[in-house]
């Protein structure tokens, strides 16, 4: 994950009750179909944050009404959404009923129709909790990506899933903006966050890893959040695919499977424009050796010449793979690489519910 879009279309708050969205803190029943799954919702709280608050682990993503992870199908009752993209909930999908969980607030009992949702996680969430922490390292990788390197401070605890992300408050605001972790989860207090970031020109809170943001200074969090989780599958085979700073939960599953000495077969690809955007090899490598059927294979796609392959990641991947009808598959990059791989690899035969997606969108705002 990264900071969220800024310059999209947006559409203001809208759904079955007109005017502007007032909140005032009632609370009201949730129902989700076809799990039977009940939560109570405030009024001051969006229907996703509620059931984060309540250990339902909804599918998400932004939490910003960017992405359309969290779209779903209003069956019945009386609600009304904050702003939110019109890429990802089209005017003619808003009116026919369907609703992003982030933005919906409910003014009544609302009976919802889940669209995507994995019976496996939606009652092993963990609430997210707020910690305070310590930046220990602010290390460039390339040009513009940068590996920052957090200590909770006691006695402050998160527990996490590896391939979830956190929010991070910006300092000094009211802000806050969301990146995947790249490392493992530790135990108890005291325990080490690590994040891959790309530094965006103006992001509000990337642009402070440029030397604004130092070893000592102090930040919060709060999380943990994500689905993009490794299911326990040890008889089908796994692609793993990212892009850019996409990088971070897809190494920190690679991170995971090494650590277990998985017999999984494993290919990891990623895309990046041009070699000098390629890092953390050497280390893929060495976690590649601790896996009996494993493959890593980069991919330039503004490089002409070179040792690695060349053009769009979906492309190579689709040179390389065969059927994968039983195989699953963890993305993540932006949209468009995450939607063009979604369509390569249903077309190759995997199903739907076998791909774990986690989009990021990116902002410049200062």
């Amino acid at each position: 994950m990264t900071e969220p879009q800024a310059g999209a279309a947006t559409n203001p708050s809208r759904g079955r009750r007109p005017g502007r969205l007032v909140l005032v803190g009632d609370k009201h029943r949730i129902r989700f179909e076809p799990v039977g799954i009940e939560i109570e919702a405030d009024e001051d709280e969006t229907v996703l944050d509620a059931a984060f608050r309540q250990g339902v682990n909804l599918m998400h993503g932004c939490k910003e009404g960017q992405c359309s992870s969290c779209k779903s199908f209003l069956l019945d009752g009386d609600q009304q959404m904050e702003r939110y993209s019109t890429f990802a909930l089209a005017d003619y999908e808003s009116e026919e009923g369907y609703v992003l969980l982030c933005r919906v607030h409910a003014y009544g009992d609302l009976h919802v129709e889940l669209i995507n949702y994995d019976e496996e996680m939606l009652l092993s969430g963990i609430p997210p909790r707020e910690a305070r922490t310590t930046v220990a390292a602010v290390q460039p990788l390339t040009h513009d990506i940068v590996r920052l390197g957090l200590v909770i401070d006691p006695p402050d605890e998160l527990p996490y899933r590896t391939g979830q992300y956190l929010d991070i408050q910006v300092p000094g605001t009211d802000q806050w903006r969301s990146f995947s972790m790249a490392g493992l989860p530790a135990e108890g207090p005291g325990g080490e966050l690590e994040f891959i970031i790309r530094r965006y020109p103006g992001g509000l809170f990337s642009g402070l890893l440029g030397g604004a943001l130092n070893p000592g200074d102090p930040l919060t969090v709060k999380g943990p959040y994500g689905t993009c989780v490794m299911r326990d599958a040890p008889d089908r085979d796994l692609i793993l695919l990212a892009g850019g700073a996409g990088m971070a939960p897809i190494l920190a599953q690679l991170r995971g499977l090494a650590a277990t000495g998985s017999a999984r077969r494993t290919r990891f690809y990623y895309g990046a424009r041009t070699q000098r955007d390629l890092f953390a090899l050497d280390e893929i490598a060495e976690l590649g050796r601790g896996l009996s059927d494993f493959a890593f294979v980069p991919a330039l796609s503004e490089d002409g010449a070179g040792a690695y392959e060349q053009g769009l990641i979906t492309d190579v991947v689709d040179r390389h793979e065969g059927d994968l009808s039983q195989a699953d598959a963890y993305l993540c990059g932006p949209p468009p690489m995450c939607d063009a791989a979604f369509g390569l690899l249903t077309a190759k035969g995997m199903p739907e519910e076998r791909i774990f997606l986690d989009k990021f969108t990116t902002s410049t705002d200062t």
